[in-house]
């Protein structure tokens, strides 16, 4: 499903170059739950980011079923992210003025589905993800657990085919951090969402069935988890 072949990625601060990729090859098939570690700076969110599409390589090539992601225009790369890649986030940017519900339909309403189409499915996330009885809390109202879980019902209202997962746990304390990473195994044994998460921690990497440890911008090491 996803292939990266020999990618860079250099970033520039004034005279300065830093690599954050260094020739990166990789490929993850479709259904896989891929559990991405490295210490700070090795290039693991810079990695989710290309694959998402948020950002370019420096050098090398993406492809996604076969597609090269360059040869797709901003605005393509913008529908292909709305309606195929499910992200979620550290820091779970869910729009404060809205609620619980409205944020999750937002990826629907955005994408142009009717309003009266978009509610029910975000709901039946919302039910998903245990926190319909929330649906019309916003995110200030809501504990650092159920704002997570807002994220995970948001990412899966598209019914992605892909999950982009940077951190998800990083601001959970350990028992709420289990359950994110619980739902986001579910998405992938039940729905059949190829899984990619970024993690630090080893407790959150053994819920992939692959680990890939990048160092320094490159891949170190691939083991089963």
């Amino acid at each position: 499903m996803i292939a990266l072949s020999d990618v860079h990625k250099i970033f520039r601060q004034g005279e300065t170059e830093v690599r954050a990729l260094a020739g990166v090859s990789l490929e993850v098939a479709a259904g896989e739950f891929v559990a991405v570690r490295g210490p700070s700076g090795s290039g693991k969110s810079t990695l989710l980011h290309l694959i998402g599409g948020l950002d370019v390589p420096s050098a090398g090539e993406i492809r996604i079923d076969g597609a090269p992601l360059s040869r797709l225009s901003d605005d393509e790369l913008t529908v292909f992210r709305r309606r195929r890649i499910g992200f979620v986030f550290q820091f779970f940017n869910l729009l404060p003025t809205l609620s619980a519900e409205e944020n999750v339909a937002l990826p629907l309403l955005l994408d142009g589905v009717r309003a009266r189409d978009a509610r029910p499915r975000a709901l039946a996330a919302l039910e998903q993800v245990g926190l319909a009885h929330r649906g019309r809390h916003r995110p200030d109202e809501l504990s650092g657990g159920e704002m997570q879980r807002a994220a995970v019902a948001r990412a899966l209202v598209i019914d992605p085919r892909l999950i982009l997962a940077d951190e998800p746990t990083g601001n959970l304390d350990t028992a709420t951090g289990a359950q994110i990473l619980g739902l986001i195994r579910r998405a992938n044994t039940d729905g059949g969402c190829t899984v990619i998460l970024v993690t630090h921690d080893p407790r959150a990497a053994a819920y992939g069935t692959r680990v890939i440890t990048l160092k320094d911008g490159v891949v170190a090491e691939e083991s089963a988890a």
